[in-house]
C-alpha cells in the first residue's frame, strides 16, 4: 500500500508539474496564433490569400513547429542541461567549459553568447508589447468604433503589470495554469470547427505544399518567411524553464496539449481564410460566431498578460543571473516571495522594460506593425542557442554523433534562413531588436572588459600575502582583537585596502582573512565544496567562497561554515572591509576612453557591496582607493 501511495504520488507530482509548466513555459507561445498568421497575410508585401498561399503557409507553420520547436528543443536542445538547468546562461557556462584553456575560443564563444542574451533582452521588450497589443485588437473585431481605444487600452494593461512587478506575482500566478489550458483548449476547440466546415485544410500536414510554396513565391516567400517564423516565439522557453518543471513535463506538455491546440488553430484559420479571403483582417477573432468575440477577447487579454508576466520574470532571472556572474554590475535583486525563491523582482530592469515597451505601443501603434521588429530578435536567439549547441554534440546525442551533427546543420541553415528573411524587415521596424540588442551587448562586453582591466590594475600594485605572513615573522605589526575580513575581487596577492589599513593604522588583527566570492559557471555548488581555506601563517587566511549562478550570496551566512574545516570566525568580533574604487580613465592600453568612461558610471550606479553580500552595514569599513585604467 505505501508503494501505491508513493506511485500516485509521483504520477500527481508529475501531472502538477506539466500543467504547472503551461502557464509559465508556453504563454509566448501559445499566445501568437493571435498575430502570427494575420501578419503573413497583411501588409504591404503579404501574400494574397489564395487557396495555394494558405496550403503552402499552413504547411510551413505545421513542419516548423515540429522540427524547430519539436525536435530541436523538445527532444535535442533540452539535453544539455546544466545539472538540471536550461537556458542561455547554462548552455553559454556549459560550453566555455570544454573550451578550457583557449583564450581566443572563449572570447569568440562568450562574445557569441552575449549576442544571444542581448537579443533575448531586445525579445523581452518587444513580445510584451505585442502580445497585449494583439488581443486588444479584437476590439475593431467587434465594432472599427473601439479602434481609437486599441493603443490607450494596451498602454494601460502594460503600466499596471510593470506597476504591480514590484509586489511579485504569488498573488496570480495561481492562474496562470488554469488560464493557459482553458485558453488552449478553447483555441483547439475554434480550430477544430472551423476545420470540419473546411477539412481539405487538413492536406496542408503533407510537406509537398511546404516546399511547392517556397519554390513558386520565390523572392515573396523570403518576407513571408520572416513573419511565420513568428509561430514558434517563445521555443526557447522550454529550455530556459527545465530548471523549474524538468524535462518530462514540458514534452508531455508539448507534445500532448500545446501542439495539438496550437495546430488546431491554425488549420481551422486557413481553413476560415480558404472560406472567406477577407478574414485577413484577422483570421483569430474571426474564427468563433460574433457572439463570442466578446469572452475571446477576455480570455486573450488574460493570456496575453500571463505571457508577458513570464517574458518579464524571465528577462529578471536572466538579469540575476549575468550579475552573479560579472556580466553585469551590481544591481538590486529583490524577493518577492518568502516560499518561492524564483520569484525576484530587478527595478532597474522593470524600469528599463516598461519604457521600452511602451514607447514600442505608441510608436509603431499595431501587432503587424511590431512583427518585423520581433522576428529577428526570435530568429537571432535561435541562431545562438544553435550554435551554441554545435559544442555540445557529444552530450546531447552520444550514440550517434554524425546523425546529431548532421541535424544542427539542418537546424543552423533553418535559423539562418529565417534570420535572414528577418532581414528584409530592418527598415521596417527590425532596427529596433539590433538598437536593443546592441545596446545591451555593449553594457554587457564593456562591464566584462572593464572588470577585467580593473582587477589586472589591482594585481599590479597587490603584495603577494606570503610576503606579509613572512614580515610579521621578522618585522611583525601590532595585533588588535577581531577578526577583519577584506573583501576583493583578485584572487591573488593582499588587496590594496589591507595595505591602505596596515599603512596608516599600523595594527593588523589578530586574524586577518582576504575573501573572494567567485561564481561557477554551474547553477548550484553544493554546500561541501563552498569554502575553500589557505592558511600562509601568522593567523592570515585566504578564503574562497564558492556559488553557482542561480544561488544567492550571503558572506556572513557562508563564513559560519568555516568552522567545519578548523577556522573558528566570531561574526560579533569581525569586521569587513570593502574598497571604495575611484576610478580614472587614461590612454593606457586597455578599451577606449569612452568605454573605459562608460565602465565607471555603471560602477558608480552599481548597488552598494555590504547590501549585495549582505554584510550588517555596522560591521563594514569603506576604503577609498584610486585606480587609473
Amino acid at each position: 500500500m505505501a508503494a501505491t501511495r508513493t506511485g500516485r504520488g509521483n504520477e500527481s507530482l508529475r501531472w502538477n508539474l506539466m500543467l504547472g509548466c503551461v502557464g509559465v513555459v508556453f504563454g509566448d507561445i501559445a499566445t501568437s496564433p493571435l498575430y502570427a498568421l494575420r501578419v503573413a497575410f497583411s501588409g504591404s508585401n503579404a501574400l494574397s490569400p489564395t487557396a495555394e498561399h494558405v496550403m503552402g503557409i499552413l504547411s510551413l507553420v505545421f513542419w516548423l513547429l515540429l522540427i524547430v520547436v519539436g525536435l530541436k528543443y523538445a527532444l535535442l536542445i533540452m539535453r544539455a542541461d546544466n545539472k538540471g538547468e536550461g537556458g542561455i546562461m547554462a548552455l553559454l557556462s556549459l560550453v566555455l567549459r570544454t573550451v578550457g584553456d583557449r583564450p581566443r575560443l572563449n572570447r569568440l564563444i562568450l562574445s557569441i553568447g552575449l549576442i544571444g542574451t542581448s537579443l533575448f533582452f531586445g525579445d523581452a521588450v518587444i513580445a510584451p508589447a505585442i502580445s497585449v497589443m494583439s488581443a486588444m485588437e479584437g476590439l475593431k473585431v467587434l465594432t472599427p468604433a473601439l479602434k481609437p481605444l486599441i493603443v490607450p487600452a494596451t498602454v494601460t494593461i502594460l503600466v499596471v503589470l510593470f506597476f504591480l512587478q514590484h509586489r511579485g506575482t504569488a498573488f496570480i500566478s495561481v492562474l496562470f495554469s488554469p488560464v493557459m489550458v482553458l485558453w488552449l483548449l478553447v483555441i483547439g476547440l475554434l480550430g477544430a470547427f472551423s476545420i470540419s466546415q473546411t477539412p481539405v485544410i487538413l492536406q496542408s500536414l503533407h510537406p509537398i505544399y511546404a516546399l511547392d510554396f517556397l519554390m513558386e513565391a520565390k523572392a515573396q516567400s523570403l518576407v513571408v518567411l520572416g513573419a511565420v517564423v513568428l509561430v514558434v516565439t517563445g521555443a526557447e522557453a522550454l529550455y530556459a524553464g527545465m530548471g523549474h518543471f524538468g524535462i518530462q513535463p514540458i514534452r508531455v506538455a508539448w507534445f500532448f496539449l500545446v501542439f495539438p491546440a496550437l495546430t488546431l488553430n491554425y488549420l481551422g484559420q486557413g481553413a476560415l481564410l480558404l472560406r472567406s479571403p477577407a478574414a485577413t483582417s484577422n483570421p483569430f477573432y474571426l474564427l468563433g460566431p460574433s457572439w463570442s468575440v466578446v469572452p475571446l477577447l477576455g480570455l486573450a487579454t488574460l493570456s496575453t498578460i500571463i505571457a508577458s508576466q513570464a517574458m518579464i520574470s524571465g528577462a529578471f532571472s536572466l538579469a540575476a543571473q549575468a550579475i552573479r556572474l560579472r556580466f553585469l554590475p551590481r544591481l538590486s535583486v529583490r524577493h518577492t516571495s518568502v516560499g518561492r525563491m524564483g520569484q525576484i523582482y530587478v527595478p532597474a530592469v522593470n524600469r528599463v522594460l516598461a519604457v521600452g515597451v511602451i514607447l514600442l505601443v505608441l510608436g509603431f501603434g499595431s501587432s503587424s506593425r511590431l512583427a518585423g521588429a520581433y522576428g529577428i530578435a526570435v530568429t537571432g536567439t535561435m541562431v545562438v542557442t544553435t550554435l551554441l549547441a554545435f559544442g555540445l554534440l557529444g552530450r546531447i546525442w552520444r550514440f550517434n554523433l554524425l546523425l546529431t551533427g548532421t541535424l544542427f546543420v539542418v537546424f543552423l541553415l533553418i535559423d539562418l534562413g529565417f534570420l535572414a528573411a528577418n532581414t528584409t524587415k530592418i527598415f521596417q521596424g527590425g532596427w529596433v531588436s539590433l538598437l536593443i540588442g546592441g545596446a545591451v551587448f555593449l553594457l554587457l562586453a564593456t562591464w566584462i572588459r572593464g572588470r577585467e582591466l580593473l582587477v589586472k590594475r589591482l594585481n599590479e600594485k597587490a603584495v603577494p600575502l606570503e610576503e606579509i605572513a613572512s614580515r610579521q615573522g621578522h618585522d611583525p605589526l601590532p595585533r588588535v582583537p577581531g577578526t577583519a575580513v577584506y573583501l576583493t575581487a583578485g584572487r591573488f596577492g593582499a588587496p590594496l585596502s589591507l595595505l591602505q589599513n596596515a599603512l596608516i593604522n599600523k595594527v593588523l588583527h589578530e586574524q586577518v582573512i582576504v575573501l573572494t566570492v567567485v561564481t561557477r559557471d554551474e547553477p548550484w555548488v553544493p554546500l561541501a565544496d563552498r569554502i575553500k581555506i589557505r592558511h600562509f601563517g601568522g593567523n592570515i587566511f585566504r578564503i574562497r567562497i564558492y556559488y553557482g549562478y542561480n544561488q544567492e550570496p550571503n558572506i556572513p551566512d557562508a563564513l559560519t561554515y568555516c568552522k567545519h574545516q578548523g577556522l573558528s570566525i566570531d561574526m560579533e568580533d569581525t569586521s569587513f572591509f570593502l574598497s571604495r574604487e575611484h576610478m580614472v580613465s587614461t590612454a593606457r592600453e586597455g578599451m577606449a576612453q569612452w568605454r573605459e568612461r562608460l565602465f565607471i558610471r555603471m560602477a558608480m550606479n552599481a548597488e552598494n557591496a555590504m547590501v549585495f553580500w549582505r554584510i550588517p552595514p555596522d560591521r563594514v569599513v569603506e576604503l577609498g582607493l584610486m585606480v587609473e585604467l
